[in-house]
């Protein structure tokens, strides 16, 4: 299973399935994390957490481990 997380900068991917429950698939989900979106990964700060991420027209920043709970194609 391919996750966000193995997604490097300048790579793009479509969302297929979120495996994660809770507030925090509603959180992702309102974030526009959902079925079907295409998403660049655009770099990681200094650190390497968190990443930035670009969908639907606008920047998030995510940690890489919540980018775990997301399987891509």
């Amino acid at each position: 299973m391919k996750t966000l997380k193995d997604v490097k900068a300048g790579e793009t991917a479509v969302i297929k399935e979120l495996h994660t429950d809770g507030a925090v698939r509603y959180r992702m989900m309102d974030m526009g994390i959902n079925k079907g979106t295409e998403v660049l990964v655009k770099g990681t700060s200094p650190l390497g957490d968190p990443v930035e991420i670009s969908l639907k027209g606008y920047d998030i920043f995510l940690r890489r481990s919540d980018m775990k709970k997301i399987e891509v194609e």
